[in-house]
């Protein structure tokens, strides 16, 4: 069974979604509605976790029965976890990135993207940090309209050997 993979604060530098309690509560409202119909894996970056725990926030997670809390995986198990969800919600700029090339849809929970490429070519989505707007998102990708797999130009691993190209060009 494919599952959500659900991924917050996968970089500490991006706080605004846990240290804001609006849009965390908005996004716990989000996750109370996805787990109904589709369990989540959410791998707590410790920021999170604590988060949690110093709220009433606990409470929410504990009845939430296919809300399944991890604690952070080393990057191959990330990995295998993304390859292997059926839609990936995230504020993690690197992990649009990796969705892409995995070619697994991703919902971004930000206002605004460093990987505007992952969006253009329709394998991501902005879509902010309101309840609202995710579920719609949610929704549509649950509908059954297909996803866009494509993989930008140049996402094809061979950047080094492309480098190397130039630099020999270079030298001689």
């Amino acid at each position: 069974m494919k599952w959500v993979l659900w991924l917050v604060i996968s970089l500490v530098i991006l706080t605004s979604n846990v240290d804001d309690p609006d849009v965390f509560d908005s996004i716990l409202a989000t996750l109370k509605v996805i787990q109904d119909n589709m369990p989540i894996i959410f791998p707590l970056h410790p920021q999170t976790r604590n988060r949690i725990a110093s709220t009433s926030l606990a409470g929410q997670f504990k009845a939430m029965p296919n809300l399944r809390p991890v604690d952070p995986v080393s990057y191959l198990d990330f990995l295998k976890l993304l390859a292997s969800a059926r839609l990936v919600l995230t504020d993690s700029r690197g992990i649009q990135e990796e969705t892409t090339i995995l070619k697994v849809p991703c919902l971004t929970l930000r206002e605004n993207t460093e990987r505007p490429v992952t969006c253009e070519i329709g394998t991501n989505r902005l879509v902010g940090v309101g309840t609202e707007n995710i579920l719609a998102a949610y929704r549509e990708f649950n509908s059954g309209e297909p996803e866009s797999s494509i993989v930008p130009p140049l996402w094809d691993g061979q950047a080094a050997r492309r480098i190397v190209t130039v630099l020999l060009a270079n030298n001689g």
